[in-house]
C-alpha cells in the first residue's frame, strides 16, 4: 500500500520537479519618423520628431529603402541619407534602447 501511495505522489509531483523555467525579455517593435539632424552611418541617427529629438542606434544589419519599398544600395545611401532628409525608422525597443533595423526614406 505504501508503494502505491508513493508511486502516485511521485507521478503527481514529478512534472513539477523537472519543469523547465523560461525567462523572457519584453521587447517591442515599432517605428518613428522625422528629419535627420545627426547621422553616423553604421552607428546611430538622431531625428527631430516634432518638438522633440530622438536618438536611435543601428543594429548589426540595417536595410535602407524608399517609401515605395525599393532597397537602396550603398552608393544611394551615401548620397540620399543625410542631414535634413525626412525618414521613418523601424526599430526594436528593449527598455530605453531603440535599435534600428530599417530606415525608410520618405522619397522615391
Amino acid at each position: 500500500m505504501k508503494k502505491i501511495i508513493l508511486s502516485i505522489a511521485l507521478a503527481v509531483a514529478g512534472p513539477f520537479a523537472w519543469a523547465q523555467v523560461s525567462e523572457t525579455t519584453a521587447t517591442t517593435t515599432t517605428g518613428g519618423g522625422g528629419t535627420i539632424i545627426e547621422f553616423a552611418p553604421g552607428s546611430s541617427v538622431v531625428l527631430k520628431e516634432g518638438a522633440a529629438t530622438k536618438h536611435y542606434r543601428f543594429g548589426t544589419h540595417v536595410t535602407y529603402v524608399t517609401r515605395s519599398g525599393k532597397e537602396l544600395d550603398e552608393a544611394a545611401v551615401r548620397e540620399r541619407i543625410k542631414i535634413g532628409a525626412p525618414v521613418h525608422v523601424h526599430y526594436v525597443g528593449e527598455g530605453d534602447n531603440m535599435v534600428v533595423d530599417r530606415v525608410i526614406l520618405d522619397e522615391d
